[in-house]
C-alpha cells in the first residue's frame, strides 16, 4: 500500500484502473447473466423458445416496420418488440439481428418496399390521419415485422387490431404475445418438414370460396394439406398429424365413424367444427325466414363416448354481431344486433384462448360435457352472461329485429360452444365391434384398439362457420369479418383465424412453442381518484424533494470542504 502512496505509485494508479475497467468489460462481453425481477417474468423466455433459438443453424434477420413518427402506443409497441428481440439475442447471440426500417424503404437487393412485402404476406396497414400545417395528410403504419432465414421470408403481425388508438388492455395483450409471435415465425422458417393435415371430404364439407382464408392463410401456409375421403379410403394413416372436419352436411356412415374412432385410438388428433343444424344465411336473405332443423350427421354416439354432446338448439346472445335490416320496408337499412350471430368470449383458461379476442359465430349450437372416464374437459369458448338457448326445429325470421329483444329472456351465462378433450379415450366400438368391421380393419393392415394407447387430445366446436370466410365483390375476405360490414366503418376483424391457428398449434404441438402464449402481463393502472386526492403531495415529492436534496447535499459538501481545508490555509 505504501507504493501507491508514493509519487510513482500515484502515477501508476490511472493505468491500473484503466486496465481493470477494460478487463472487466471484456469478461462481461463473453460471460454475463441477468436477473428478472418482474412479478410476471416478462423478461424471461419460455423453455421451448430458448431451445429453438439454440438450435438455429443460420442467421435470422428481423426488420421492424416501426421507424418514424407514430402515436405513442405504436412507439411503445416498437419498444416491446426490441425488448423481446434483445432477449432472443441473449440466447442465440449473433444468429439474431434486428433493425428498425420505414415501410417505404426498399428491401436489400430486391426492387420492392417493406410495405409491399408485408401487404403481400397478408398484413394490412392502419390508416393514420396526421394533422399538419398544410392540412390533413394520410399516413399508413404497419405494426409488423419481416423475418428472414435461409432465403425464406415471413411476416409477423405485432398488433392484430385495426384501430388507430390502441387501448392499454390491447397494448398489454400485444406485448404479452410478442415472444410467441416472433418465436413461432422463426420456428416455421427453420422447420424443414411441415406437419401433415388431412382435410375430410365426402360428407358435404365445404371446398369453395368460403374456405379460401382457411386454406391459403392457415393450412397451406403452415402445414402440408391433403384432402381425405372417409368414404373411399380404407383407413386414416397415422402419418397424418391432424384430421380436420369442417361443417359436414351429410350423415357419416358406420364405416367412416369406425375410421375416425380408430385413428383417435392410435394417437391421431381430431379438430371438428360442426353445424348440427341446417340454418343458412342464404335462405334467410331470400325468404326473410328459415327453419333450423337437425342434419342427422350421426356423430352423437361417437362424441358422447369421448365426453361431449352437441345439442340440437341455437345459442342466442345479446353480445352479438350487427346486420343491416330494412326495418320499415322502405329500402332504408339500419344496423341492428342479430342475436343468432353471437360473439364468443374466451375464458382465458388455456394456452389456446389466452389473450384471445372475441370469436364470431353464426347459428351456433351449445355443447354439454358428459361423463367419460379419464377425460378432462376444458371449455375454450362460451357465450356472454346474457344469452339463451332455443330448441329446434325453430323458425328464424328477419322480422324479429323489428322489436328489440327482451333482456329478461337472456338469463343464461357462459354456454359452452367449444371444448378441448384430453386423456385416454375409449373406443365407441369397444363392445359392439362386428366381424365385418374387424375384417375391414385387418384388411387395411390395421388392428382394432378398444382404448387409446396413450393420452390424446381433440377439440370439438359447435359451429362450422367459425373457420369459413365470406366474400365481397372483389373476392373472398378474411374469416372473422362480417361480409355485410366489409369495407364500411362497421368492419371489425374478430379472432376466428387466431383461434383456428391456436387449436391446430396445440394439437400438433410443434416444439411446444405455444407455451409462450401463457405469459400474462399484469396491467397496473393508476388509481384516478387517489391521484386526484394526493396530487399536491406527489408534485412536492417529485419536484420539490429532489431539488431540496440537491441543495442540502451541496451545502453539506461545501461545509465539509471548508472544515477540512480551514487549518491548511493558515500562514505560519
Amino acid at each position: 500500500m505504501s507504493f501507491f502512496k508514493s509519487p510513482a505509485g500515484k502515477k501508476a494508479i490511472l493505468p491500473v484502473v484503466l486496465l481493470l475497467v477494460v478487463g472487466v468489460n471484456y469478461l462481461a462481453s463473453i460471460w454475463h447473466t441477468r436477473i428478472d425481477l418482474t412479478a410476471e417474468k416478462r423478461f424471461t423466455l419460455s423453455a421451448p423458445t430458448k431451445k429453438m433459438l439454440r438450435q438455429l443453424e443460420d442467421e435470422v434477420q428481423v426488420s421492424i416496420l416501426l421507424k418514424g413518427e407514430f402515436p405513442s402506443a405504436f412507439k411503445k409497441l416498437a419498444g416491446a418488440a426490441e425488448e423481446v428481440l434483445q432477449e432472443f439475442k441473449e440466447v442465440a447471440g449473433k444468429k439474431i439481428t434486428y433493425r428498425f426500417v420505414q415501410p417505404d424503404d426498399e428491401l436489400d437487393d430486391v426492387n420492392t418496399t417493406y410495405a409491399d412485402t408485408v401487404t403481400a404476406l397478408g398484413i394490412d396497414p392502419i390508416n393514420l390521419k396526421v394533422q399538419l400545417k398544410a392540412g390533413e395528410q394520410q399516413q399508413f403504419v404497419f405494426p409488423a415485422a419481416l423475418v428472414q432465414y435461409k432465403g425464406q421470408t415471413t411476416a409477423v403481425n405485432l398488433y392484430s387490431g385495426n384501430k388507430v388508438f390502441i387501448s392499454p388492455k390491447e397494448l398489454n395483450s400485444a406485448e404479452a404475445m410478442m415472444e410467441y409471435r416472433f418465436a413461432d415465425a422463426i420456428s416455421r422458417l427453420a422447420q424443414p418438414v411441415k406437419p401433415l393435415v388431412a382435410y375430410s371430404i365426402g360428407n358435404g364439407e365445404p371446398a369453395g370460396y368460403n374456405t379460401y382464408d382457411m386454406v391459403q392463410n392457415v393450412l397451406q401456409k403452415d402445414y402440408q394439406l391433403f384432402t381425405f375421403n372417409l368414404n373411399t379410403q380404407p383407413a386414416i394413416p397415422d402419418t397424418f398429424n391432424l384430421l380436420l372436419i369442417v361443417k359436414p352436411s351429410k350423415p357419416f356412415t358406420e364405416e367412416a365413424l369406425l375410421k375416425i374412432d380408430q385413428y383417435v385410438m392410435h394417437g391421431g388428433k381430431v379438430l371438428m367444427f360442426i353445424d348440427k343444424l341446417e340454418a343458412e344465411m342464404d335462405s334467410l336473405q331470400i325468404k326473410n325466414e328459415v327453419i333450423a332443423y337437425d342434419r342427422g350427421l350421426g356423430l352423437n354416439d361417437l362424441l358422447f363416448r369421448y365426453g361431449v354432446r352437441i345439442n340440437s338448439d341455437l345459442v342466442m346472445d345479446l353480445q352479438c354481431d350487427l346486420l343491416p335490416f330494412d326495418v320499415n320496408g322502405n329500402g332504408q337499412f339500419e344496423w341492428l344486433q342479430w342475436n343468432y350471430f353471437p360473439l364468443f368470449q374466451s375464458p382465458g383458461n388455456h394456452l389456446i384462448n389466452k389473450n384471445l379476442g372475441l370469436v364470431a359465430g353464426k347459428f351456433v349450437n351449445s355443447i354439454d360435457t358428459v361423463e367419460a372416464e379419464g377425460i378432462t374437459k376444458t371449455v375454450l369458448l362460451h357465450s356472454s352472461a346474457s344469452s339463451r338457448q332455443i330448441a329446434t326445429p325453430a323458425l328464424i325470421s328477419g322480422k324479429e329485429n323489428v322489436v328489440a329483444p327482451e333482456h329478461e329472456a337472456f338469463q343464461k351465462k357462459h354456454i359452452p360452444v367449444a371444448v378441448l378433450l384430453e386423456g385416454k379415450f375409449t373406443s365407441l366400438y369397444r363392445n359392439r365391434l362386428s366381424q365385418a368391421m374387424k375384417d375391414s380393419i385387418e384388411s387395411s393392415g390395421g388392428s382394432f384398439l378398444a382404448s387409446a394407447l396413450a393420452d390424446n387430445k381433440m377439440i370439438i366446436a359447435a359451429d362450422g362457420d367459425i373457420v369459413l370466410n365470406g366474400a365481397s365483390k372483389e373476392g373472398p375476405i378474411p374469416m372473422g369479418i362480417n361480409p355485410f360490414a366489409y369495407g364500411t366503418p362497421k368492419e371489425f376483424p374478430f379472432a376466428n383465424r387466431e383461434f383456428l391457428q391456436n387449436c391446430m398449434e396445440y394439437l400438433v404441438n410443434r416444439g411446444g412453442l405455444i407455451e409462450a402464449k401463457n405469459k400474462d402481463y399484469t396491467l397496473r393502472l393508476l388509481d384516478v381518484k387517489k391521484v386526484d386526492a394526493q396530487r399536491s403531495l406527489w408534485q412536492v415529492l417529485n419536484i420539490a424533494l429532489p431539488a431540496g436534496l440537491i441543495i442540502v447535499f451541496a451545502l453539506l459538501y461545501q461545509w465539509l470542504r471548508k472544515r477540512k481545508y480551514a487549518g491548511k490555509n493558515t500562514v505560519v
